[in-house]
């Protein structure tokens, strides 16, 4: 009798501990920047949330720093199904599709305001676009307005000519091209790295990955163009957000719209406080001269009518839905 009361008594805890782990989905999330970066504190924020609103049903855990997956394969891993979710930055895959592009497009959307502007009417073209991959838009939210590095003063375009310029996207190459640089592809992790060893020694990027890397270190001066606010965006596998039951679905969408509301404000905070820690640490913030900004309007105009002309109706219907923003 007491054999098959203890046999019955394991064979409850067995059934009861195979519902639990059936009921505990796990996701790994895939993100390309450090883990002091803004964005992916954004992300451990969102990993909690979820965690807590599901009642732990989902926990996800972040990897940071492209430990998991380089940045330009973290969206591949999730379209193949090799991560359930990810982080990645909209305008590395502009050849994929133009639209994913639109906020990399040079003094379109040079603010906050014009940069949500862009992203409301960008939207619901990206999550069309992305259901079609077998893939499910989360959030999405801005870095800091782009500015210009470099080791020697910039007054003009002139002055970017044969510079080793950093490129990280197929616009920020475009640009090299444009005024005269050497675009050399160098992904975030790897960035130090370049400057040290002297693979680059210009590049247009935010005063967010200006700190992370400690740009100040190499380069000396900074000049606050605001060139476009690209976005990262954090993407699922449409086949594993469906396996989800639907609370569980419901707590992974609440978590995202809050993440996107933090992470824009966050971000507005950061391109004050980082621009701040680059003058702190020796280097030169300044607006770019008048003869600079007005180089560089050209070669976005130039850049403009190209992205319009690849995107035809698509674009000129994005372009429409932001000035009716």
């Amino acid at each position: 009798m007491k054999r098959r009361v203890f046999s019955l008594t394991l064979a409850a805890t067995l059934i009861a501990s195979a519902g639990l782990a059936q009921a505990q989905t796990k996701w790994d999330l895939p993100a390309g920047y450090p883990a002091t970066n803004f964005h992916t504190q954004n992300l451990e924020r969102f990993a909690a949330d979820v965690d807590k609103a599901s009642a732990g049903k989902l926990k996800i855990t972040v990897h940071a720093n492209a430990s998991l997956f380089k940045a330009p394969e973290i969206k591949r891993a999730v379209q193949g199904g090799q991560a359930p979710v990810g982080e990645i930055l909209l305008a590395n895959f502009s050849n994929e599709w133009p639209i994913y592009a639109a906020d990399g497009l040079p003094f379109l959307a040079d603010s906050y305001d014009e940069a949500l502007g862009l992203y409301k009417a960008q939207r619901p073209l990206m999550e069309k676009k992305l259901a079609e991959q077998g893939m499910v838009l989360l959030y999405s939210v801005a870095w800091p307005p782009q500015g210009i590095y470099s080791k020697k003063p910039i007054n003009s375009g002139a002055d970017l000519k044969g510079i080793k310029w950093r490129a990280y996207s197929p616009t920020t190459a475009r640009i090299a091209e444009l005024v005269g640089a050497q675009p050399v592809t160098v992904q975030a992790a790897e960035f130090s790295q370049a400057l040290a060893t002297g693979v680059v020694e210009s590049t247009m990027t935010s005063g967010a990955t200006g700190v992370d890397n400690k740009l100040y270190e190499h380069l000396k001066f900074y000049y606050d163009v605001q060139a476009w606010l690209p976005k990262n965006a954090v993407i699922a596998n449409k086949k594993a957000f469906d396996a989800l039951d639907k609370p569980t679905q419901d707590a992974v969408l609440k978590a995202a719209a809050d993440a996107e509301a933090r992470g824009w404000a966050e971000s507005r905070k950061v391109n004050t406080s980082t621009l701040e820690t680059l003058k702190a640490n020796g280097m030169t913030v300044t607006p770019p001269s008048p003869q600079l900004k007005a180089d560089l309007k050209k070669v976005g105009d130039t850049i403009l009518k190209e992205w319009l002309e690849k995107t035809g109706a698509e674009g000129k219907a994005l372009m429409d839905g932001f000035a009716r923003k």
